[in-house]
């Protein structure tokens, strides 16, 4: 068997996902017996809707289960075009959509495609966790950009645009913001794509939460006019229809990088499954109200959550504007044991049973963050430990 230094180099430039560990340890606890409360999973806890299950049982009847083209199937490439032209006024065709196994496979791609070695791609710090892996394994730099958690984690152009050197290649944006439930000022958006666009950089829209707002209407900064020549859209059908296991995802971009992510998944993954593809049509083209039913729950959680969380002593927090998470800051705990939030998630999942992701994943180290994708009765159980849990180390 080969050592572990056999391993090629490039893997050591990734870490493990951090939601996932905790995920795979707060599991371990379960099966062991312990009445574990996890707020780590990104997941709604919602079914899929029934009409889109339908679809994929008619596609078992109808023996939809051979390969497809490995873009994706003609009608779900029409389909996701026409629902962001009719959420978002864009002119996608088909030959600038791809279909991507999940929304993390889109994502993943579209730094291969985009990014050389050497090339600097700005990230809006709290970031999802794997915006900085995949950069670093297309031999990208991260550059890191603070946003203001006092004003809600606002984005501000200008430190975009002091970041921005003669290898800036992309800026990764990500609004509604996973951890942070942050939505960036559609004003700031603005100045951001005009930058970029005049200094021929791209612009990554990971758009996963878009339709949960809680205060604003959906937006798509493809909607900018002569977006189509500086931003990429990663999208995910994953939160919106409570799609998680089904992993469909898309891109939108110019016909040359949908060329060249073609080319690329050909030879990865080939076709999305077939029966999920289906599937997908369905939950684009069908009635929509199951989402305003998520969002409206997630509403009510939101608002319970941060009620909690602003009664703690010393915790202080920005209230959540989009997506499911919140990232409340927990530093004042840091003592008896605890230096991190690493620490100070282990010590939670270790004492209380509570499993949140430490804010170091996210590329903060004064946060954790906590999923509200779960019933009120698992927040209350949850935040009732968690409480006494910080109130302990204060004594």
């Amino acid at each position: 068997m080969p050592s572990l230094q056999e391993l090629a180099a490039r893997v050591s430039l990734i870490s493990e996902s951090s939601t996932l560990k905790v995920f795979a340890d707060a599991d371990r606890l379960r099966r062991e017996g312990k009445d574990v409360v996890d707020f780590s999973a990104g997941e709604p806890d919602f079914p899929t809707p029934d009409n889109i299950k339908q679809a994929a049982v008619k596609a078992l009847d109808e023996n939809f289960t051979k390969y497809t083209v490995a873009s994706g199937t003609p009608e779900l490439k029409q389909a996701i075009c026409d629902h962001h032209k009719r959420f978002y006024g864009t002119t996608y065709i088909p030959k600038e959509c791809i279909v991507t196994v999940g929304g993390k496979h889109a994502i993943f791609n579209l730094t291969q495609v985009l990014l050389d070695p050497g090339d600097e791609c700005i990230i809006p710090v709290p970031y999802w966790v794997t915006f900085k892996d995949v950069v670093n394994y297309a031999g990208g730099k991260c550059v890191f950009v603070e946003t203001d958690e006092k004003q809600n984690f606002s984005l501000h152009a200008s430190a975009v645009e002091r970041a921005i050197t003669s290898k800036t290649k992309m800026i990764i944006l990500n609004s509604p913001s996973n951890p942070s439930g942050a939505l960036f000022d559609r004003g700031e958006l603005e100045k951001i794509f005009r930058i970029a666009k005049d200094r021929g950089i791209w612009i990554m829209a990971d758009e996963c939460y878009e339709r949960f707002l809680y205060d604003s209407q959906p937006f798509s900064l493809a909607s900018f006019p002569g977006a189509k020549e500086t931003i990429v859209v990663a999208g995910s059908l994953s939160k919106t229809y409570a799609m998680t296991g089904w992993r469909i995802g898309f891109v939108l971009a110019p016909a040359p990088v949908i060329a060249g992510l073609s080319k690329l998944q050909s030879h990865e993954t080939s076709n999305p499954t077939s029966i999920a593809q289906k599937a997908a049509v369905e939950a684009l083209n069908g009635p929509q109200e199951s989402v305003g039913v998520m969002l409206g729950e997630y509403r009510k959680r939101r608002d319970y959550i941060v009620g909690r969380l602003q009664k703690i002593p010393g915790v202080t927090i920005s209230v959540p504007q989009g997506a499911f998470y919140v990232y409340p800051n927990v530093s004042v705990a840091y003592r008896n044991g605890i230096a991190n939030s690493l620490d100070f998630a282990a010590k939670l999942l270790e004492e209380e049973f509570v499993a949140v992701v430490p804010g170091e994943a996210f590329g903060t180290n004064e946060h954790i963050r906590i999923s509200y994708a779960t019933s009120i009765k698992e927040l209350e159980r949850g935040l009732d430990r968690l409480e006494r849990f910080i109130k302990g180390r204060l004594a």
